[in-house]
This record gives structure tokens, C-alpha cells and sequence, in this order.
């Protein structure tokens, strides 16, 4: 049991701790919580392994903010982040900043915990993650030269319009390109797409 990998749960929402933790244990993981990023950073010298689910807006330090010291002080736990605020420019901060995740409020519990497998499989070495890059690397591939132009400036954090006018076409033609990009990645929201295409490109 002390083998065992823990899942440290920080959010400043109590209800949403507590349904964390019991959705958890309901999967046979082993989970910590903590209300604040301060009460998570106070233990990073003596962090169980396994990985931590943050949410990203808290008051007095943001999880991103979190992240950057726990990598400034060498803390390597992979991190899932939560948002009920998601956009593209949030997605693409959150990546940048070392997160392994994404995930937009309301989630699916499947998709939560799909999420955690894979992140402590990561931390352990396994080869699932390279299994699903892959994956998306070959969706990628499918795109035509115009679609990837679409969502390069979807990744980039530009609206239709922007993208119509740098590509000197109407934004309704961008739309329709957005929709054949979303099935090709088989994305079902924008932040997921935006998560999927820089977690496979960040170096």
C-alpha cells in the first residue's frame, strides 16, 4: 500500500474536493487533498509519487503558478489541470507551463480518470502516452495543407475572423474548415483540440 501511487487533489472548492476524492476511491485510487496551492506546496519535499489534479483558478495562487514553482523546485509530478473557464490561450499557457493534461468543468468521469491513468503511467515509464501521440501525430497527417493553416490559428488563440482574414478567405469557409478539422482529430470541443495538438507538438 505505501508503493502505491497517490492522486493529490488541490482545489479551493471543498464540495468539489470531496467528489473528487470519493469518485477516486470509487477507482481503487489512493488520493490527497489539499485546499490550497500553498497547503500542496508546504509537502513538495515529502510528495507521495503519483500525480496531482489542480484546479486552475484559486485564489492567492493560480494552479499554473503552482506548477511553475513545483517544477522550480524540482518537484517532476505529472499535472492534470481543471478549469470551468477554458479558452484557448488558458489551454495553451497551462501546456507550456509543464501540465500533462487538460480537462474542461464539467468532465467526464471517464475522461478524469482515463486522464490520471495515463499520467501516472507516464511517471512510471510506460509507453501508453507514445501509443496515443502517435495517434494523433497520424490525425494530424490526414489534415490538408488548408485545414492545418485553420488549426494552427485555432492553436495560436485567433477567432474565425482573424484566421479568414490572414488566410484571405470568408470565416464561413473557416468554420467549415474548423468543423472537418474537428472530426479529422475527432476533437469534441475546441480546448480539446487546442490540448491535443500542443501536448504532440510541445518538444
Amino acid at each position: 500500500m505505501a508503493n502505491e501511487p497517490v492522486v493529490h487533489v488541490v482545489d479551493d472548492d471543498a464540495g468539489i474536493r470531496d467528489s473528487l476524492a470519493f469518485l477516486l476511491d470509487t477507482a481503487d485510487f489512493i488520493s490527497r487533498t489539499y485546499e490550497s496551492a500553498a497547503a500542496l506546496l508546504a509537502r513538495a519535499d515529502r510528495l507521495e509519487a503519483g500525480c496531482i489534479v489542480t484546479d486552475v483558478r484559486m485564489p492567492d495562487m493560480n494552479g499554473l503558478e503552482m506548477v511553475r514553482r513545483l517544477t522550480a523546485m524540482g518537484v517532476r509530478h505529472p499535472v492534470i489541470v481543471m478549469t470551468g473557464h477554458a479558452d484557448v490561450p488558458l489551454a495553451i499557457e497551462a501546456v507550456r507551463a509543464g501540465v500533462k493534461d487538460f480537462i474542461e468543468k464539467p468532465f467526464d468521469d471517464e475522461a478524469l480518470l482515463a486522464s490520471i491513468q495515463i499520467a501516472l503511467a507516464d511517471q512510471v515509464g510506460t509507453t501508453e502516452h507514445e501509443g496515443r501521440d502517435a495517434e494523433v501525430l497520424e490525425r494530424l497527417a490526414s489534415l490538408s495543407a488548408r485545414e492545418r493553416q485553420v488549426l494552427d490559428g485555432l492553436v495560436a488563440g485567433h477567432a474565425n475572423k482573424v484566421i479568414a482574414y490572414d488566410l484571405e478567405i470568408s470565416p464561413r469557409t473557416v468554420e467549415v474548415y474548423r468543423a472537418n478539422v474537428m472530426t479529422k482529430m475527432q476533437a469534441r470541443s475546441l480546448s480539446e483540440l487546442v490540448r491535443m495538438t500542443i501536448l504532440v507538438q510541445r518538444p
